[in-house]
């Protein structure tokens, strides 16, 4: 029997690395993929590197692996290239899995975006890397008692990230915008919110999952921005009901 794809989209600063305890979890049932986008694992950057041809290149790195339809799970900014994957290629998706993400950041031009851009740059601009500034990052980025061996892959990950990279995922991030596009998703569709999230709040995603017609809302209790990891055992089981019961 042919395995169904289950493809994993990681955030800014990680990369295909961030889901081993995935890979470990559902290798048996599904031909797993960690994908790296553009810029991240070693592949080179591509231009326009936005949302929109993050997602197009997706399309074709699927059809390359021989995969024409999977099951996608988008973390965060890999969430973001999710929604415009099922936005531009809905015929490729079995399913959509959305965890700690947003539908939008709002006018690119817009006060808070012009501050958020110059205090995440601020030290590269300064002359750090994210091996320097890795350390610091992670920790802000989860909740209590996170899983010992999640916060060293999210530390490595990030650490190996290239800064040309990371520039470029948040000039990518400010300019997204699917909230008018939320209703036209027409998979199945979980919206996976952290209960202590402050990136991607939980509150904020259960409105987003109610945007989407085929959409289930589950809220990880305890857990922060990078639930895979912190609680993989919990993840995982919210991420093997939701496909058990397709």
């Amino acid at each position: 029997m042919v395995k169904e794809a289950l493809v994993f989209l990681h955030g800014v600063g990680g990369n295909g690395s961030v889901w081993e305890f995935q890979k470990a979890f559902f290798s048996e049932v599904y031909d797993v993929v960690g994908w790296d986008a553009p810029g991240y694992g070693g592949r080179e950057l591509i231009s326009p590197f936005t949302i929109n041809s993050l997602a197009d290149q997706l399309a074709v790195d699927l059809s390359e692996l021989g995969y024409e339809r999977c099951h996608l799970l988008g973390h965060s900014f890999g969430g973001m290239i999710a929604q415009s994957f099922a936005k531009k290629h809905p015929n490729r998706l079995i399913s959509l899995i959305l965890s700690g993400t947003s539908p939008a950041f709002g006018n690119p031009d817009g006060d808070f975006q012009k501050k958020f851009l110059a205090a995440r740059l601020k030290p590269l601009d300064e002359g750090k890397t994210l091996a320097d500034l890795a350390p610091g990052i992670v920790p802000t980025l989860v909740a209590d008692n996170p899983d010992p061996k999640g916060i060293e892959v999210a530390i490595a990950s990030m650490a190996s990230c290239p800064s040309d990279t990371y520039r470029a995922s948040m000039h990518a991030i400010v300019n997204f915008d699917m909230r008018y596009d939320l209703a036209n998703i027409d998979v199945p569709t979980l919206v996976l919110a952290g209960e202590k999230d402050t990136n991607a709040p939980a509150p904020m995603m259960e409105k987003m999952a109610t945007k989407i017609p085929a959409a289930k809302y589950t809220m990880l209790p305890g857990a922060g921005h990078l639930s895979n990891l912190e609680q993989p055992t919990a993840f995982n089981k919210a991420l093997n009901d939701f496909l058990e019961a397709l």
